[in-house]
């Protein structure tokens, strides 16, 4: 069984271009899937979710765009 690297909140703001803590809001709202790991409740985010995460994103995106156009 292979498994992906899971990416730390840090990881995926740099990824991101955004800070920390807007990264923790989107954990917490569960607009981004992660995994709370330990007592401590650390975060991690698989790699494969940040990319469907990106995905969606960009559907709505082109769907906001389309729907601008038309109006």
């Amino acid at each position: 069984m292979t498994y992906q690297p899971l990416l730390s909140p840090d990881d995926v703001a740099e990824i991101l271009n955004v800070n920390v803590a807007q990264v923790y809001t989107l954990l917490r709202n569960n607009e981004l899937p992660g995994l709370k790991i330990g007592k401590r409740g650390i975060w991690r985010i698989d790699s494969d979710q940040l990319g469907e995460y990106l995905k969606r994103l960009k559907v709505e995106a082109v769907a906001r765009v389309e729907a601008s156009s038309k109006a």
